[in-house]
């Protein structure tokens, strides 16, 4: 389902090729007569495999034994679950919405209204809009219990904003960094420190569709910048038009 329709259509062209000749072996294998084929002939018995199991029957070549009406029967029941399997996942592969959600490729903390602030960006590069989004944030970090266990706990960020009703261009997201922050505390020398992950999941609605949208991302704490701020992506044209600059979505710039 995630693969690319190119590797998709190989994986189904290869399918289909080895099933034709691992029937064509069985007719040979089992001395199936066929009307019409030279006797011995892979390339005549891999041909007629192809004619049944597409259900093509040119007439030029028939099965004349007990034999070979077996395999053709096995073949032409083979034929008819592998279209239908192949249908059903060609379908499901056309209708899946893809999400094209694009994430900072890294997470910015920063002074934001006078308090420590984590950010980070996502933008909408489908062609329409995504109704009724909402992010999740969760902060991936190892503990220890009092009895020296260690465990990974999935700790939920609160956000200044969590929803969005019509998510269309990009989305900065910010966590306040204060005392009830598990982030509390944190700074570049310290932060990799029970080496902490970040776990976001974003879901909302295609506005077109109406089908639902998945998206997720994870970053290590390699990949948390202290004191800058993203670059402006937005930029207006001298005759007022404004223009999404997605080449300049993961850049950073100090604040000082």
């Amino acid at each position: 389902m995630r693969a690319s329709w190119p590797v998709t259509f190989a994986v189904i062209l290869g399918a289909f090729i080895g099933l034709n000749v691992l029937y064509a072996l069985a007719y040979m294998l089992l001395g199936a007569g066929i009307e019409g084929a030279r006797a011995g002939s892979f390339e005549d018995a891999f041909f007629f495999s192809v004619q049944t199991l597409a259900t093509i029957g040119y007439g030029k070549m028939s099965p004349v034994s007990r034999i070979a009406h077996l395999v053709v029967t096995f073949e032409a029941f083979t034929g008819m679950l592998f279209t239908a399997l192949t249908t059903g996942l060609l379908f499901a592969k056309f209708s899946r919405p893809t999400a094209r959600v694009l994430f900072s490729k890294n997470v910015v903390i920063a002074q934001r209204e006078g308090k420590p602030t984590l950010m980070f960006r996502i933008a909408n590069e489908r062609g329409n809009r995504i109704v009724q989004a909402s992010v999740r944030v969760s902060l991936l970090k190892e503990i220890v219990t009092p009895e020296g266990m260690h465990f990974r706990r999935l700790i939920d960020l609160k956000l200044q904003r969590a929803d969005s009703a019509m998510f269309m261009i990009t989305w900065t997201v910010f966590h306040t960094i204060d005392e009830a922050s598990p982030l509390f505390g944190v700074t570049a020398d310290n932060v990799g420190d029970g080496a902490p992950g970040l776990v976001v999941t974003m879901i909302g609605l295609d506005d077109t569709l109406s089908q639902t949208v998945h998206a997720r991302h994870s970053w290590t704490h390699e990949d948390f910048f202290f004191d800058r701020k993203f670059v402006d992506v937005l930029r207006e044209e001298p005759d007022g038009t404004r223009v999404l600059d997605l080449t300049k979505f993961h850049d950073t710039e100090s604040l000082r």
